[in-house]
């Protein structure tokens, strides 16, 4: 049964985890690494998870949680010559515009990730802030700095496209 469960849950969260930390990260392999680990990690914690109130979000802070890690342990490591930097794919999952996606490269981490959760996984504002560990005037707060910012970013794209 557990099985069958989180089947469904993949089936039907997937895409909108993958577009959310998408938008966090602005990488599209990094994106699916993460999300494909947070899953696996939903998966070994089910009985868990599957009772938690917002599974996606859980997800979706997993992967999130799993880059820190993965780059803390990384700017320890040497780096080798002559390997070139793979940059992310242009075509960005599930819709995500391109301009958006490259606008929201432009914001500070946690405005990324507060846009992420409010718009793309449509949590409110107490399952963001519990998903992101912050007050919820916090999340507000950056919510309404993002959107001003992106606003800003995208009605000069458009103007500049004219």
């Amino acid at each position: 049964m557990e099985q069958l469960e989180f089947r469904e849950f993949y089936r039907a969260s997937q895409g909108d985890c993958l577009r959310t930390v998408l938008a966090c990260v602005g990488d599209r392999q990094l994106a699916e690494d993460l999300v494909a680990d947070a899953y696996a990690k939903a998966w070994a914690s089910w009985a868990r998870v599957g009772r938690h109130p917002a599974p996606r979000a859980w997800v979706v802070r997993t992967a999130l949680n799993t880059r820190v890690s993965w780059w803390r342990r990384r700017r320890r490591e040497v780096a080798v010559g002559g390997v070139p930097d793979v940059a992310g794919h242009a075509d960005p999952p599930g819709g995500l515009d391109p301009t958006l996606l490259a606008a929201l490269r432009e914001l500070p981490r946690r405005q990324r990730e507060v846009i992420a959760l409010r718009v793309l996984l449509d949590l409110d504002t107490r399952a963001t802030a519990r998903a992101l560990g912050i007050a919820e005037g916090t999340v507000t707060a950056h919510l309404s700095r993002a959107v001003t910012a992106l606003r800003g970013h995208l009605v000069t794209a458009e103007e500049g496209e004219r």
